[in-house]
């Protein structure tokens, strides 16, 4: 069979076909532009093993349309003819159909349902190096399939793939090489300009390229948003003749089909695209890529449960294939917004989705198939540990297997479903309270992007799927009614139920229930993570709502989709989840512990009531938290436990044990340990009087060791005159005295403690007690400066004595008498 016009991979197509006329399996590795998607499939129609359908499985929609239509060309027919397709929403097959094209999601269902593919020749993995999910899964299952099919013809295709490690996992199958038709590409590198906009940047990069060369242009980005702001920005400034053509999953496929269409000379065009068309598309006229260097990909959280969407640097491999695009056809050029050095920097491959992503759907379509092990299965890269746990402890969550890991009659049930596991279960469940169908118009809202708009409010994007008119509105209000028939209850075209939005959104992500915390618009989930909606959107004044959709990592990331939902439905739905817990925390504005009866989902609080305090181990740890959090120092000490404490606390530092460290903040640290004992039953700091920090330091300091204590560092100082003055033992300059200057007359000796080793500070104090002089050295302060002292006291206190010779004078406390 010859095919007009000739391409790169017709040489190939007499080896393709001899191999396997010899070798069920086979490994082709052809350069973008070969055209294998729409030539392989058709040099095998006439094979001689062929006792069945072709299957071509393909990684995207328009990927799988595109084929069919430009195979059904080839061989001059229509679509749905010898050559159909069948994708989400839309499928165009016939009896007398051969070679399906069909998506890797619709391939892993077909093979789910029927493990041996029965009717099925051969299954042909079309660009298998983007690595999906699906794409290892539909590989994985296939090849265990073939062990007990001889005759099954399994080809794994791929531009730029390791085909000897896909040819070893396949057993050694061989590998077929073919040049691709690449016309010679001109890189041109812009600096990424930090202080502008990217969508600013990007779109003067367009305009000077559609300035500077002749020919339509492809315009890679990360996502539909930024396609949205660059069509705003080139909106009235593109030459005369160049239109603009949007083209990303979401769109109808009329408007994709515009998009790939060829243009009539002279008139050019500008796609704007995500990496949907890195691969197997070709679209004519296209000589100029403008690449931003970036991609959206899906990014599972083990811990939150949920997958966001991150926007990462492309990978090596992706970033050729971009470039590639441009010499499709006729020579080009691409512009990439980064310098050259960078490139090598890039990762060289994507990582594969098995890696990354939530594997609650692998693990049921495994279960249904009867695997409960991955092990069992040849994946190019087997699903890591701790994701596959997960998933199992989702799907037991979901009663969709057993302890064992076998399925049961719900997991069934869920995987009659071509949905993912959660949604699956939130339309079976909903169907028991008759709203199957709003819960599957609500699945189609969250795994079709763009439908019913863009509003936060679920509730908005129902209500905009049922008033929508359009074909891709209508495909997908079909789709769901399937879906509800599927789950046993089909419903009316607009149903009605008791059960809102947010809560059959809640069936299915019952750990994204959330409520509002305090700041408008910020709500907790029951995961624990937090999210915000602007203050003025109508999400804001809710009390509680569900989150389907949720970008960022921090506390503060932007919830794009969810739902309101109130207490009652809530505590309706998971009353079997929702745990009675009494919680204690210490006030500090009462300075007593408070506790409170409170009713949580996750970390969702329902409700919550004061009650009385119970006595136990978490009082007392909120009322020792008290103590920390006010300070040891605000305890009710006396005057004399201060001073014992600050004489241990000198001990401790200059002799060390046995003596105790007493010190604030040696004693803060320690709380449990001499504190805790004494508090049982107490919920206030009040109560921790003095009587009780007495016990405490009894423990601390026993009867011997306060003897010890009195003798070495005695609490007072006994003066010549008999007055007890207290030692101060906090003082900076060591222990000292505050002390009238008259009452050490006669005093040759300078006091000291500890058996005289430790030299007392005095500060010496007139009269009216204010310091006169600090010494250490009373003897020398006697001989030295005491006369000018005196001179300067005996004119401001002249009823009081004033020696010339103190130390032949009496100590007293008094003044003069009258009359001296």
């Amino acid at each position: 069979m010859r095919f007009l016009p000739p391409l790169p991979i017709d040489a190939a197509l007499d080896d393709i076909r001899a191999s396997l006329d010899g070798n069920p399996r086979l490994v082709l590795v052809a350069a973008p532009g070969a055209g294998k998607t729409t030539r392989v499939p058709l040099a095998l129609l006439d094979a001689s093993w062929r006792r069945g359908k072709l299957i071509v499985v393909e990684p995207r929609r328009i990927a799988a349309r595109a084929a069919a239509a430009r195979m059904a060309e080839s061989l001059g027919e229509s679509v749905g003819q010898t050559v159909g397709y069948r994708v989400r929403m839309d499928s165009r097959v016939s009896a007398q159909t051969v070679i399906e094209v069909i998506t890797e999601g619709v391939f892993t269902r077909m093979i789910v349902e029927d493990p041996l593919l029965d009717g099925v020749a051969a299954v042909l993995f079309d660009e298998f190096h983007e690595r999906s999910l699906d794409g290892d899964l539909g590989l994985a299952l296939a090849l265990d399939g073939a062990a007990l099919r001889d005759d099954l013809r399994i080809v794994v295709m791929s531009a730029t793939l390791d085909g000897g490690r896909v040819a070893s996992l396949l057993g050694g199958t061989p590998v077929i090489a073919s040049e691709g038709r690449a016309f010679p590409v001109e890189t041109r590198h812009v600096d990424r300009d930090p202080l502008v906009r990217f969508e600013d940047q990007i779109a003067e990069v367009t305009l000077r390229a559609l300035r500077e060369e002749a020919g339509s242009a492809l315009v890679f980005l990360p996502g539909q948003a930024e396609i949205r702001r660059v069509a705003e920005r080139l909106d009235g400034r593109l030459p005369a003749g160049v239109r603009l053509a949007p083209l990303y999953g979401a769109l109808t496929g009329a408007e994709q089909d515009f998009a790939i269409r060829p243009c009539r000379p002279p008139e050019r065009k500008v796609v704007l695209t995500t990496a949907i068309a890195e691969t197997s598309l070709t679209i004519d006229g296209v000589r100029l890529v403008i690449d931003g260097g970036l991609s959206r990909v899906p990014k599972y959280e083990p811990d939150t449960g949920l997958t966001r969407l991150e926007t990462v640097r492309v990978s090596r491999a992706s970033a050729d294939q971009r470039r590639g695009r441009a010499g499709r056809t006729e020579p080009g050029v691409c512009w990439r917004l980064w310098n050259e050095g960078q490139t090598s920097a890039l990762q060289p491959y994507s990582t594969p989705e098995i890696l990354e992503a939530d594997l609650s759907q692998l693990a049921l379509d495994l279960a249904a198939v009867g695997i409960r092990d991955p092990a069992a299965l040849a994946f190019l890269d087997p699903p890591p540990k701790p994701a596959w746990n997960e998933a199992v402890d989702l799907l037991r969550g979901l009663e969709a297997i057993d302890e064992a890991g076998r399925i049961t009659g719900e997991g069934k049930a869920l995987a009659r479903l071509p949905l993912p596991p959660r949604l699956a279960h939130m339309i079976h469940r909903a169907a028991a309270f008759g709203a199957a169908r709003m819960a599957a118009d609500i699945a189609a809202i969250l795994t079709e992007q763009g439908l019913g708009g863009d509003s936060t409010d679920l509730a908005d994007r129902l209500q905009r799927l049922r008033a929508d008119r359009g074909q891709r509105a209508a495909d997908a209000r079909a789709m769901a009614a399937k879906w509800a028939k599927l789950a046993g209850n089909a419903g009316a075209d607009t149903p009605t139920t008791s059960l809102s939005p947010g809560a059959l959104l809640a069936l299915a992500y019952p750990d994204r229930v959330a409520e509002a915390r305090g700041q408008r618009g910020a709500f907790r989930l029951a995961s624990g993570r937090g999210g915000m909606v602007e203050e003025h959107d109508r999400l804001a004044r809710e009390g509680y709502i569900v989150v389907a959709d949720l970008a960022g990592k921090a506390e503060r990331a932007r919830i794009r989709l969810a739902a309101a939902i109130c207490r009652e439905e809530i505590e309706a739905l998971f009353s079997a989840r929702i745990v009675a817990e009494t919680t204690v925390s210490f006030d500090p504005a009462a300075r007593a512990v408070r506790a409170r009866r409170v009713r949580r989902l996750g970390a969702v609080k329902l409700a919550e009531e004061p009650i009385a305090a119970p006595a136990g181990p978490d009082v007392r740890a909120a009322l020792l938290s008290g103590v920390g959090r006010t300070g040891v120092d605000r305890l009710g000490w006396s005057k004399e436990q201060r001073r014992l404490r600050e004489r241990a606390a000198f001990l401790n530092r200059t002799v060390g044990a046995p003596w105790p460290d007493l010190s604030d903040a040696a004693l803060a640290d320690t709380l449990d340990d001499w504190l805790g004992p004494f508090i049982d039953g107490l919920t206030r700091l009040d109560d921790i009087d003095a009587a009780l920090l007495g016990a405490a330091l009894d423990r601390l300091l026993p009867f011997g060791l306060r003897q010890d204590m009195d003798r070495l560092m005695p609490s007072h100082f006994e003066a010549p005159t008999g007055s007890r003055v207290p030692i101060d033992y906090g003082a900076d300059g060591g222990p000292a005295v505050e002390i009238r200057v008259q009452e050490l007359f006669g005093l040759d000796r300078h006091p000291a403690i500890a058996g005289g080793r430790v030299p007392l500070t005095l500060v010496l104090t007139s009269p009216a007690h204010r310091p006169i002089q600090t010494t250490r050295d009373l003897p020398g302060f006697w001989r030295g400066s005491w006369k000018d002292v005196a001179k300067d006291l005996k004119g401001r206190y002249p009823k009081h004595p004033w020696p010339d010779d103190p130390l032949a004078a009496e100590p007293t406390r008094r003044a003069k008498p009258r009359g001296t």
